[in-house]
């Protein structure tokens, strides 16, 4: 029966926060209650994540991937009154879309969702997506983007196509770099400087449910009575060890440039993750069960001025636990509540992590004396991959994202078998002629030094234009001439 598979994990999860259980787990699992081996959602088998950003002026902006090797199941629950987001409609329960290949975490707001383009592209040339005949591969990559305009780089130092193809090749299932990197990297809320947190939770017999946020919302982790986090609280054994509440002289601080220059445009999104086998319905529960975790640790939340969003992910096989049968009930609630307090312990940890930037004070440098005796803050904003976006690594995400020669229409080259046109060089933006059509090389303004592209549509009607001309040519010299009436 399932309920027998996940009796050890259902009391452990319903338990009050932060108490570590002693279980009986498998040898290369943490004991039950306890966090995975590097408390990150990459603990939950069947997940990677990937990070890229760029703080260099004029840039302050990054992009972050959560990428499942095998599609898996997925679903959303957005409640700000400001979203940011792409392909959340296929993740309804009453949509056909079986799962998803990637989703997107980003900053640059709506802009940023052509990101998007270089996950999709990467997971094409790895032949990963819904399979659609003889047109190859669909990838499914769900997004939500943070407003991070012109909070620190400049309004039109965005993020690209390049920075998702570079953020899908940094992808690993190792320990995840917290703080202002990846798409937290422009990052605020609260007038303190915002980022990325990740945490995890061992549910015993190898389950997992982890989760991964970027938090940059209009209202604070900071609870004004003692100047203390919301979700630390929610922190399991010894994960918060040396916080301390901050000093009376520290606590409500007059208010900092940064605060006051804050904008009523602001988003926290996350996903929160399972390898316990979950349908799309359940899996839309846990999602809107997640932002019980958001309001945990931040208030207020929700605004008309925020885009929050949870992705849920399950990355399990086998027989799915369903929410409409009875039987399966104890176990669903212990994957949402566990879900719930992940994502809390996740939002602290990322406000933890963030480090000030130009004018904009991270929490520990506002509150000091909270963070002076906790070691882990180091390893958290070092451990895992999270590359800069740089002029050269642009290009050469320019090139891998160079389009396929376009050939021209049919008849154009009466039948005659011609060289195949090469492809365009990497950093060329501009139209290249050949034997037989055209070249259409992708541009962008996503990366340092980079021209602007020409737009692809005209190119396409001036191909067709040179073709559907020269088909007519040719019918007026085969048709018989006409005399007049």
């Amino acid at each position: 029966m399932k309920s027998s598979r996940f009796a050890a994990f259902a009391a452990a999860a319903l338990v009050c926060p932060g108490l570590v259980l002693v279980g009986s787990p498998a040898s290369a699992n943490p004991a039950a209650g306890a966090p995975g081996a590097h408390n990150a959602i990459t603990d939950v088998p069947g997940i990677q994540v990937g990070q890229v950003q760029s703080d260099t002026a004029p840039y302050l902006t990054g992009t972050s991937v959560v990428y499942m090797p095998q599609m898996s199941v997925a679903s959303v629950d957005q409640r700000g009154g400001a979203p940011a987001t792409k392909e959340t409609d296929l993740l309804s329960p009453l949509n056909s879309n079986p799962g998803v290949n990637a989703i997107q975490l980003g900053g640059s707001s709506m802009y940023g969702l052509s990101a998007t383009n270089g996950i999709i592209r990467w997971l094409e040339d790895r032949g990963e997506g819904v399979r659609v005949g003889a047109g190859g591969v669909a990838p499914i990559v769900p997004a939500a983007d943070i407003f991070d305009l012109g909070r620190g780089g400049d309004p039109k130092a965005r993020t690209s196509a390049e920075w998702g193809y570079l953020a899908a090749q940094a992808t690993s299932d190792g320990p995840v770099r917290q703080g202002g990197v990846g798409g937290g990297t422009g990052a605020r809320g609260g007038g303190m400087r915002g980022g990325v947190g990740t945490a995890s939770v061992h549910l015993g017999d190898g389950i997992y449910v982890g989760a991964m946020v970027i938090v940059n919302p209009a209202g604070s982790p900071v609870d004004p009575a003692d100047c203390t986090l919301y979700g630390v609280k929610y922190g399991i054994g010894d994960e918060f060890a040396g916080y301390k509440a901050p000093k009376k002289k520290e606590c409500n601080p007059p208010t900092p440039p940064a605060a006051a220059a804050e904008q009523p445009a602001n988003t926290t999104i996350a996903v929160v993750a399972t390898n316990a086998p979950l349908e799309k319905a359940a899996a839309q529960r846990m999602s809107g069960n997640a932002h019980d975790g958001m309001a945990r640790a931040i208030s207020p939340i929700h605004t008309l001025g925020d885009g929050d969003t949870v992705f849920a992910v399950s990355t399990g096989k086998g027989e799915a636990l369903q929410i409409n049968d009875p039987a399966d009930s104890r176990q669903l609630n212990a994957i949402f509540n566990a879900g719930a307090s992940t994502l809390a312990r996740a939002i602290a940890k990322a406000v933890l992590s963030s480090e000030s930037i130009g004018n904009t004070t991270s929490y520990c440098d506002r509150y000091p004396s909270a963070c002076k005796g906790m070691k882990q803050l180091k390893q958290w904003r070092t451990q895992g991959n999270a590359p800069d976006v740089t002029p050269e690594t642009f290009a050469q995400a320019t090139q891998a994202l160079a389009q396929t020669p376009v050939p021209a229409p049919a008849g154009a080259d009466n039948g005659k078998d011609k060289p195949k046109p090469k492809a365009a060089p990497a950093g060329n933006t501009t139209q290249q002629e050949s034997q037989n059509g055209m070249v259409l090389a992708s541009g962008s303004t996503g990366g340092p030094s980079v021209p602007t592209g020409v737009t692809t549509g005209l190119l396409a009607a001036a191909i067709l234009g040179v073709g559907l001309l020269g088909m007519h040519l040719r019918g007026r010299r085969r048709a018989p001439s006409a005399g007049l009436s």
